[in-house]
């Protein structure tokens, strides 16, 4: 379902009103990102989106190697319906999943494909997007950037409306369950240019974050950029 509000984008395609929470990329060109093989950079602590036909692949890169980016698949014919982390973990039976499992929607249906992963495969299922109110909780007194609305803008520029922020799959987010019942919140253990392919198992909307997170050690107290590629 594509949405354009009137008056959200001039003449030259370019966010130049955007909804009221949301905190425009300071110095990035919001322009439709094409959905070509070349590379696609998503900017430190900024998000990127991109419409994905079914069977076509997703390759995201961590450039660096300690960056956690945010994750998210949306049905491109109903936004509605989405990758859905808690259907997710039900249908797998278990919070980090493997090379070959299909990634399940709100509606229960595959919506993408994870067909490879060369990093060790630590990833998150279970935390949602940070939020403004989060970097609040954090001591922060005046607005920091956050990937719930990293995605909003992201989307919005591509001419969707989400309904929701859905939890994201943290792609290289280092956060286990400990054995007392705690969450850990560690570095990435992954390396430069480690990456995952996710094959579309259906028209969708992919939307990613490069986490803004600089007070918790999962970037290793420094974000950067990242990369993908829709081949």
């Amino acid at each position: 379902m594509r949405w354009v509000k009137p008056g959200l984008f001039d003449h030259k395609g370019q966010l130049c009103k955007r909804p009221r929470h949301v905190s425009a990329p300071r110095g990035i060109k919001m322009a439709t990102v094409k959905t070509k093989s070349a590379k696609i950079i998503i900017p430190a602590r900024r998000g990127r989106a991109a419409f994905v036909k079914k069977g076509q692949r997703v390759k995201v890169t961590n450039t660096h190697g300690t960056q956690v980016v945010d994750c998210w698949a949306f049905n491109a014919d109903n936004i509605g319906e989405f990758m859905s982390m808690e259907h997710c973990r039900v249908s797998l039976e278990r919070y980090r999943p493997k090379v070959g499992d299909n990634m399940i929607t709100n509606l229960r249906r595959p919506i993408v494909k994870l067909l490879k992963d060369t990093s060790p495969g630590v990833h998150d299922t279970m935390m949602s997007a940070c939020d403004r109110y989060r970097y609040e909780l954090l001591g922060c007194k005046t607005y920091h950037d956050n990937c719930t609305d990293n995605m909003w803008v992201a989307m919005v520029a591509e001419g969707y409306k989400p309904t929701e922020t859905p939890c994201p799959f943290n792609l290289w987010q280092n956060t286990p369950i400990e054995a007392d019942g705690s969450i850990g919140s560690y570095p990435t253990v992954s390396k430069k240019n480690d990456y995952v392919v996710l094959r579309a198992e259906m028209n969708l909307v992919i939307c990613l974050s490069c986490c803004p997170q600089d007070i918790k050690l999962i970037n290793s107290g420094k974000p950067k950029s990242a990369h993908f590629e829709v081949l």
